[in-house]
Parts: C-alpha cells; structure tokens; sequence
C-alpha cells in the first residue's frame, strides 16, 4: 500500500485549534448517541408477532428447535450465516461478509448475562459447521443447521441477517429484524442489546415500566468471574459510583 497522504487531506493545525474542532464535533457525536438510544427505546415498543410454526434444527448435539436455541435464556438472536454448496468459498470457507461478521462477535458471556443467546444458522451440515468454526477460531458461537423453511420464513433466505426472538414460557415472539447494513455494526454486547426488545436493562434506558433494569456498571464482571460472584463486588460498586460521578462532573477526579 501507498504510504502517501492522500493530497487532499485536511489542514495541519495547533493543538488549540484541533480541539477546538473535536469540541464542535463532539456536538454532534453526543446527539448521535442520544438519537441510537431513542431509536433503541422504538425498538423496544415494537409489536411483536407470535411464531406460530415449529422450527427444527440440527445442532451438535443432535436435533433442536427454535425453543432450544435459547438455551433456557428469555431472548434469542439469530444470525443467518451463508456456508453451504453454491456459497463462495465452499466447503473451506463461508461467505466472506459473514465470515468478517463472525470475527467481530465478542464474548458471548457478557450477553448471556443479560438473559440473551446469540446462535448462527447455516444450511450447512453440522460436520462442515464444526471444521468451520475450529479452522477460524469461532468455537464460542453456537452454530445450528437450518432444516427447514425458517430462512424462507424469517426473510434470510438470499441474504444474511439478525432476527430477534423473545420467549413466554414456551411460546415465541419475534421482535425485530435487521439485515444488509444494519448487519455491519453487529458484534459487540451493546450492538446486540439494542436490537433486543428488553435493551441493555440498565435503569437510565428510556423502556416501558416493569422491564428489568438494574444499575449500570454493576453487573459488568470478568468473563470468567460471572459464576463466583453473585452479586456486585462492593469494591467495583465504589468505582463505577465514583466513575457515574465524573461523567458527570469531567473535572471530578476518578481512578479504577
């Protein structure tokens, strides 16, 4: 690659006038914050639409439905990933933007915390997905073999995307579906809350009263520290207090 700026590059400032800027585009980054968060909270009062039909998959430990994907946790989001015949890259590899999508995935713990499951789908026989998922290093992410029409029926059939499904017991809602760039952000444990019809269940999120929300920070944990502690340590209660304080107050003085 070049190692050339590109000729047209902006200007070369003093520190002063480069803060000045990052002051005034810091304006418009709050309020884009500000507009994710609202858009979120919409999603959050979205209808819902009841599955009515019994979804089968294969998984690695043999036959499962929809219900079973999961995995005992209130919310479930469902990536539909492109690894079969006739995909670019078969049988080595999959699709290479849903590939790139899969290495973005971050630990899955922290959102399981938050009563939430993340799967992948594919049509690709679990022996295929298995080689996949060790040769890329994707072992964390639960990956089933759709059997059925649930791509069909769920708008994933010719292109990827994250439907989002909320259970009642044993009867399933779906809550919200995004595909083609809204795909490109997905990853992080904050990206998948938001599509979530109960959020990050923090107590600032503007949510509908009676949804579960608990303290932000508090819960946040090492990703093999969830099982040991039941409840915040009083040590990290101080921290994220004082930290709540000095997002307030900038000035205020804050360590971790």
């Amino acid at each position: 690659m070049s190692e050339e700026l590109p000729k047209n590059h902006p200007p070369i400032v003093s520190p002063e006038a480069w803060r000045a800027a990052r002051e005034a585009m810091l304006v418009k980054e709050k309020a884009l914050v500000r507009a994710r968060d609202a858009l979120a909270a919409e999603r959050r009062r979205m209808p819902w639409m009841a599955v009515e039909k019994d979804y089968v998959f294969e998984g690695p430990e043999g036959s499962a439905t929809l219900l079973d994907l999961f995995a005992g946790r209130r919310q479930l989001i469902v990536y539909r990933a492109f690894f079969e015949p006739g995909v670019f890259g078969w049988p080595d590899h999959g699709c290479r933007g849903c590939s790139l999508g899969a290495d973005q995935v971050s630990n899955l713990v922290h959102l399981n915390q938050r009563d939430t499951t993340l799967v992948y789908a594919s049509r690709a026989p679990q022996p295929d997905i298995a080689r996949l998922k060790a040769r890329m290093g994707w072992e964390q992410i639960p990956w089933y073999t759709i059997t059925d029409s649930f791509d069909a029926d769920f708008g994933v059939d010719e292109w990827h995307g994250h439907n989002v499904f909320i259970r009642d017991g044993a009867k399933i809602y779906r809550t919200y579906f995004i595909d083609n760039r809204g795909d490109e952000a997905m990853g992080s444990v904050w990206s998948y809350l938001d599509l979530t019809p109960l959020g990050r269940q923090e107590i600032w999120e503007d949510s509908p009263e009676g949804y579960p929300q608990t303290p932000p920070y508090k819960w946040w944990n090492w990703n093999d520290n969830y099982d040991a502690e039941d409840k915040p340590d009083p040590q990290w209660v101080a921290v994220t207090d004082a930290g709540e304080a000095a997002f307030r107050d900038p000035d205020a003085p804050v360590k971790a």
